[in-house]
């Protein structure tokens, strides 16, 4: 329960009832000594799996135990060398495992790391933002809507904040909130509504506020068992596999159960066949599989991150792999946020504005003639308005740089006025803020309200021009205020509607004398009868390299689109100029949206390319209308209300410069730079990521089918087995570690971007996987079998040396058959042999064992091998390359 009254407050708060409260905020060194004082802005976490755990849980599989208590049975009965080689050979695949499990969970942890939500703080007087985690009691905290609270804080300043409680309270509707009252520097009447809670998104205007309480000691901490955190559920592709893998070691027990009956019944000895059905289990289970999905998946996010894509649900790396159409932002993703204002139009004419970027040179012409900006009242009207209602800096860094903080629209506004001489320290000691109406994204307009040093209130608005033009009575003309008639407003359209077939964003300015001011600022009241100033257009390049990406994009099948909140005009001359469209047809409106039924839209929505002057509710049915048509839908996004729409994706993206923590908590991915070629990058890796799980299933499966079947066959026809226990094992242990998890870093196909999507109901097993794996394992299988039979009738009956040709003949076949893995598509030689050299350095490294296995006596003497002499060799590189011959000639054919 949230507390209602002030005694409650006051009981668990005890920084807002003893001393003056500091709305200075804290240096440094305090908030340092709050930390050491109060803890962590943490809730209590979870255990972490320790590195002991881990290693344990390598020994805890059922079939694993079986052996090794068999083992330790044997060790009594006098075989104490087979004994200790299979220990050692079961703690090295246990040391193996224990490799990748614990890379996995750190990485997994990494990701929970690198996706913590920020705060912004003022610290040594000046607004830093930090991690969330790091906030401290007696912090002055700065909320805008989009932000999630970092702690519990008392409202020192409040602009039209409304929040989401409904973690605490389980109401859905956003809750109004208002600045505490304060005497004597302390808080008075403090009630519910005064206060902001940890976890609760900002979902309107902006404030200030006096961090009461941290970590445990929020209202959150008191239902942390509550908190959802980043997903450890495991994905689907794991969940299937997971699934495959219970069946496949049922159907490897009865395989090697009837293995070990029927040895038994044809007299062979019950410990070589208790052992040998056991080492074959032991090998031949793929229990691995979703251990080495995970690695795969943990490396993909790994490679995403340094391609500025930070996956925070590893289902979405899978996602990525199916997506056909990406929804994409204008703004900042496919260009490149960098606003330069260029036109100004005011009393009917167009003023040229020289300059680019954050450079603060230029100056103001018409007709290539500098003008005098303070000698034109409408101007100078203009240009404080777009200082005034803003809520962006510019700043001086210590190299004398212009560093800009806030929205790159409102800093090319502070930096086309700042040519003219209007900054907002200037304009400050002539005006006093007295409240704002924020942006948002349904009425496109900001509204700020000033008072002046005579004592008249102003009312300073941009925004949309179409929007604007509409609640505008009167237009400045020089020094006079004319009625706006409906010929005035064609002409301003028709100007706006040219500027923006320019590619330039159009913002419109207002404003309006009143004589007192609402204790409630409601948009209907205060944004009407407003007095038209002028339009600032602004030019925003395309993003270096979208154009490449966009061509790339329709190369791999996929569709990309543009949603924008500009004039449908602007959106369509950069999408043209990208090649997301190629005519107006291709484009509508939020308006026209509005108009359509969910039925029409699923009908139109397959054929439009560019959607423009849309609001967040429209993004929602977009991605729904999209999903209808069987299509799986990337959304990016960056607002608060935002949100839903990203949940609704099947990725949704969320913004990692410009998104609000409450985006990038819905989202599944964030990009880093906010550009559009970084999805595509991802969109590839995600490819690239299924396509090696695929990759080593294969290698998995065909591998440890060939063994089951060399094995299997050999005792049904009554035959000497091929190999003995230990080799079996030992054939596990360098031929299933370091190949398979080198084939889950292998790089891709050249063309895989040049495929359609893969279907989302896919199985693991389509496109002909299965059987390809059965192929591939029954060649390995009957070549290594076959060198066996072959090596005992030339060597008259001699097991040791047959056993040793098979030995070496199914490692051989299964490291050939490692590097044929490495395409479905195309040969080893068409995707380069060395192009992989962790596969190559873990296939010489196995063979390398293999080696050390047949030449040095005393390794040769546990484990049954003798040194191979040429024709040895040869009838080992006939039969292990007959699987990887047959593969490669099959594919090219």
């Amino acid at each position: 329960m949230l507390k209602t009254n002030k005694r409650d407050i006051e009981k668990d708060n005890i920084f807002l009832f003893h001393g003056k409260i500091n709305t200075d905020g804290l240096t440094g060194m305090e908030a340092e000594a709050r930390i050491k004082q109060f803890g962590m802005n943490e809730l209590v976490k979870k255990k972490k799996v320790t590195a002991l755990t881990i290693l344990l849980s390598q020994f805890t599989d059922f079939i694993v135990l079986v052996l090794i208590v068999a083992t330790v049975i044997s060790f009594f009965l006098g075989e104490v060398v087979d004994a200790s080689a299979i220990l050692i050979i079961v703690i090295l695949n246990a040391i193996l495992g224990f490799m990748q499990e614990y890379r996995t969970e750190r990485s997994l942890e990494a990701l929970k790391e690198m996706s913590a939500p920020m705060a912004c703080v003022l610290r040594d007087g000046a607004l830093t933002e930090i991690p969330a985690n790091m906030v401290v009691p007696q912090d002055i905290i700065y909320l805008e809507a989009g932000d999630v609270v970092p702690a519990d804080a008392a409202l020192i300043d409040a602009n039209n904040v409304m929040v989401n409680e409904s973690l605490l309270t389980g109401e859905s509707l956003p809750v109004q909130k208002h600045r505490a009252e304060m005497s004597g520097g302390k808080f008075i009447n403090l009630k519910k509504e005064n206060m902001v809670y940890m976890g609760c998104p900002v979902v309107n205007g902006n404030g200030r506020a006096y961090v009461v309480a941290t970590g445990m000691s929020t209202e959150m901490g008191k239902i942390a068992y509550m908190l959802q955190d980043i997903k450890d559920d495991p994905t689907p592709l794991q969940k299937r596999l997971g699934r495959i893998g219970k069946e496949l070691v049922g159907i490897s027990l009865g395989i090697c159960l009837l293995m070990v009956i029927m040895g038994i019944l044809y007299g062979q000895s019950v410990y070589n066949m208790f052992f040998a059905g056991i080492s074959l289990a032991v090998a031949a289970i793929p229990e691995g599989l979703p251990a080495v999905v995970t690695v795969s998946l943990a490396i993909g996010v790994q490679n995403m991150l340094k391609r500025n894509a930070l996956v925070r649900r590893l289902p979405a790396v899978e996602t990525l792999g199916c997506t056909n159409v990406i929804c994409s932002d204008k703004t900042g993703t496919l260009t490149e946020n960098m606003m330069t204002v260029k036109k100004v139009f005011v009393d009917n004419k167009t003023v040229d504005v020289s300059g680019i970027g954050l450079d603060l040179g230029g100056n103001f012409s018409i007709s290539n003639k500098k003008i005098k900006v303070q000698s034109l009242p409408t101007m100078d009207l203009l240009l404080k308005t777009a200082v005034l209602c803003n809520k962006s800096e510019l700043r001086m860094t210590k190299r004398n740089d212009i560093e800009a903080l806030g929205d790159p629209t409102e800093t090319a506004l502070l930096v086309a006025a700042h040519k003219a001489g209007y900054t907002r320290e200037n304009l400050l000691a002539h005006f006093k803020p007295v409240g704002e109406i924020p942006f948002d994204s349904d009425r496109k307009l900001m509204s700020t309200i000033f008072k002046s040093n005579n004592d008249e209130f102003f009312v300073f608005v941009k925004g949309a021009p179409d929007r604007l033009i509409n609640l505008c009575s009167s237009y400045q003309a020089e020094d006079r205020i004319v009625p706006l008639s409906l010929a005035n407003k064609r002409i301003i359209t028709g100007v706006n509607n040219d500027l923006a077939e320019n590619a330039m964003r159009v913002l419109g300015l207002a404003y309006k004398k009143v004589s007192f001011i609402p204790k409630e600022l409601k948009p209907q009241e205060i944004e009407t009868g407003l007095t038209f100033l002028g339009l600032m257009a602004m030019i925003d390049p395309p993003r270096t390299g979208v154009m490449e990406s966009v061509l790339t994009c329709k190369r791999a099948g996929i569709i990309p689109m543009m949603i924008t909140g500009d004039h449908k005009v602007t959106a369509i001359a950069i999408a043209k100029e990208i090649g997301i469209c190629t005519s107006k047809d291709e484009a509508i409106t939020g308006e026209e949206l509005d108009n359509m039924s969910d039925t029409e839209l699923e009908k139109r929505v397959k054929n439009i390319r560019v959607f423009a002057r849309v609001n967040p509710g429209h993004k929602l049915r977009i991605v729904r209308a999209m999903k209808k048509n069987g299509y799986v839908v990337a959304m990016t996004g960056d607002g608060v209300n935002d949100a839903p729409a990203l949940k609704e994706a099947d990725i949704g993206i969320a913004m990692g410069k410009s998104g609000t923590e409450v985006a990038k908590e819905a989202a599944s991915m964030i990009l880093l730079d906010d550009n559009f070629s970084s999805i595509v990058k991802a969109v590839r890796e995600g490819r690239i990521i299924y396509d090696n799980i695929r990759k080593f299933i294969r290698y998995l499966l065909s591998c440890n089918l060939g063994e089951m079947l060399m094995m299997f066959i050999a005792t049904a026809i009554n035959m000497t087995l091929p190999l003995i226990p230990l080799q079996i094992l030992w054939v596990n242990l360098v031929t299933d570690g370091l190949p398979a998890l080198a084939l889950g870093v292998d790089p891709p196909d050249p063309d895989i971007m040049e495929r359609p999507p893969r279907s989302t109901n896919e199985g693991i097993f389509s496109r002909g996987l299965g059987p390809h794996i059965l192929f591939s394992g029954l060649i390995i299988g009957a070549s290594s079998l076959t060198a066996f039979s072959l090596t005992q009738y030339l060597s008259n009956g001699n097991v040791e040396l047959s056993r040793t040709v098979s030995f070496a003949t199914l490692i051989l076949a299964e490291l050939l058959n490692a590097l044929e893995c490495r395409s479905e598509i195309h040969t080893i030689f068409e995707v380069g042999i060395f192009k992989n050299m962790y596969l190559i350095l873990a296939c010489l490294s196995s063979f390398v064992l293999l080696l050390l296995v047949l030449y040095i006596p005393p390794l040769g003497s546990i484990f049954k091998t003798v040194p191979l002499n040429f024709d040895g060799w040869a009838i080992v590189a006939v039969f292990s390359t007959l699987e990887f011959a047959l593969n490669n000639v099959f594919r090219k054919w």
